[in-house]
């Protein structure tokens, strides 16, 4: 019964286990059956270890599940199955101890099983008698529960081993590992064994508490193996993106009065390692060998340059109205094919009027200097009045402004020309106006998720960054926490002031072990405008 991927203290508690049993069969003195009680109880811990890496996995899930339910739900309605199914077997043998325990008559009442239904070693009586676990594990004609057990253990190997593929031949042994419940070899002189026999004849009640409690960890030791690759399928096959960008796409860039403005925005995902071909120009479909279709390019046409992931196109403006334009996107996939897209566009060309257009983006930002570009065609720099609501608007240079907004909604820029002495009104724009964003906490560069343990060890401190923003904005973190379980389990707190590591900290850090969890937390930064901001706590899990 023993289980892929142990760990040192399990392979030591087996081995404590197996040394037991030899000794047992030499009658040896009443301390060895005190000892399978230390086994049992270090057994029981390995469990909880599993119990609560399973919760972790469980939320990992639910947290995928919400950002995307249609690509998650296949997955994950397979990892709740997979819990009932572990937490039904897990309780099964619960009540297989309970029921031992009673028919040695004991229970609740002389403290041998505890209100949560657990068994308390140093309270069973009769420790080295086997006849009460034999009737009820084997019974007296050997329809014991025993029987039933081995047949849940296969039922719920055999439904583990149906969720992962042939090919995953190391999750597939594990389970094999862990849940083969297989008649041993017969014995030198042919005497024939079952599963049954091999485990619980004349096995005292010391030696069989830490097996039924051997068989939970194997339980839950599926569990999350299980789970683990369940959550890595749902990105398997997938292209791989490593960049969010906010994407914009107008129905169209030139709208007349009276009509709306209209536009599709997304975070567009991006691999700054595996760049797209960008082929500009007319472009057919083609019927493949095998029957499919694919499209190629006709004609002439252009490759556009890649710069961060993105084709830049330009086209001169040379002619008025409706212009075309298309291609095709080809984007190698991990096996090494590529998938194609086709794509459409057009823009509408017109004489040049009054423009106004934010530097960095179309939106103002509480707090900071928000640069803008006002210009007039035909009309000179120092002819131009821009004025603004909801804020002040600032000259820099010949076509340069800096606005500063009052608080979020909204603002209107109004631009008045001095044309031949005359103060005309060339029109206004609108601008949506928001509280800067909150930045991210990062560590090595990185949002929580898996760190190497050196990697994290060698961090000066913690940084607030402002991801996928296009202002120079600085905040300063002011104070922070690191929290983690130490070896004993003990939950461990230390505070710094600032952004920097302190002495606690990094000793902390130091000591954590490979699977732990290091919590960045109760995280505070102050922006440009002065506020104080509580941010986002991240998590890392040591490997």
């Amino acid at each position: 019964m023993g289980h892929g991927k142990e760990t040192p203290r399990q392979k030591m508690i087996g081995m404590m286990y197996l040394v037991l049993t030899a000794m047992l069969a030499l009658n040896v003195s009443a301390e060895v059956l005190e000892a399978f009680g230390a086994v049992d109880e270090g057994l029981k811990k390995t469990t909880v270890n599993y119990t609560e890496k399973n919760i972790v996995l469980y939320n990992d899930f639910n947290e995928q599940f919400a950002q995307n339910e249609n690509k998650v739900r296949p997955w994950k309605e397979k990892a709740d199955e997979v819990k009932k199914r572990s937490d039904e077997l897990y309780e099964y043998i619960q009540l297989l101890k309970q029921e031992i325990v009673v028919a040695n008559g004991q229970g609740k009442e002389d403290g041998a099983i505890a209100e949560d239904g657990e068994i308390i070693n140093e309270k069973l009586l009769g420790k080295d008698k086997s006849d009460n676990p034999s009737m009820v594990l084997l019974g007296g004609n050997r329809d014991g529960k025993a029987y039933e057990l081995r047949q849940k253990i296969k039922d719920y190997k055999e439904y583990l081993v149906s969720l992962v593929k042939d090919e995953d031949v190391r999750i597939l042994h594990s389970l094999e590992s862990s849940l083969g419940t297989e008649n041993p070899p017969p014995a030198k002189d042919g005497t024939e064994r079952s599963w049954e026999v091999k485990y619980f004849e004349s096995m005292p009640l010391a030696a069989v508490m830490p097996l039924l409690t051997k068989l939970q960890v194997d339980v839950r030791n599926s569990e999350s193996e299980v789970v683990q690759y369940l959550l890595d399928q749902i990105n398997a096959g997938s292209l791989p993106f490593n960049k969010l960008e906010p994407t914009v796409i107008p129905n169209t860039n030139y709208v007349l009065e009276g009509n709306p403005y209209k536009a599709d925005v997304f975070l567009a995902a991006v691999d700054t390692l595996n760049f797209p071909i960008v082929l500009v120009g007319r472009y057919d479909s083609v019927k493949l060998e095998d029957g499919s279709y694919d499209y190629e390019m006709v004609g002439n046409y252009d490759s556009l340059e890649i710069v961060d992931g993105k084709g830049k196109y330009s086209s001169l403006a040379s002619r008025l109205g409706k212009q075309d334009w298309g291609g095709l996107i080809k984007l190698k996939k991990p096996d090494g094919s590529f998938i194609t897209k086709t794509f459409k566009r057009n823009y509408t060309v017109a004489k040049p009027n009054l423009v106004v257009s934010p530097t960095k983006m179309n939106v103002f930002y509480v707090g900071v200097d928000n640069p803008v570009s006002i210009s007039i065609a035909g009309i000179a720099g120092d002819k131009i009045e821009p004025s603004i609501t909801n804020g002040k608007i600032q000259k820099q240079g010949d076509g340069d402004y800096i606005v500063n907004v009052n608080r979020p909604g909204n603002s209107l820029i109004t631009v008045v020309a001095n044309i031949d002495g005359t103060r005309k009104s060339m029109g206004t724009a609108s601008f949506r106006v928001k509280a800067l964003p909150d930045p991210v906490v990062k560590v090595a560069g990185k949002q929580g998720g898996k760190i190497e343990k050196n990697v994290l060890n060698a961090q000066a401190g913690v940084f607030a960054v402002m991801d996928n923003f296009d202002f120079e904005l600085e905040f300063k973190i002011i104070e922070f926490s690191v929290s983690t379980t130490d070896k004993g389990g003990y939950y461990i707190v230390q505070k710094a002031t600032g952004n920097k590591f302190t002495s606690g900290q990094f000793n902390l850090l130091k000591d954590v072990q490979r699977g732990r969890r290091v919590n960045i937390e109760d995280v505070k930064a102050v922006g440009p405008d002065g506020s104080v901001r509580p941010l986002a706590s991240i998590v890392f899990e040591i490997i």
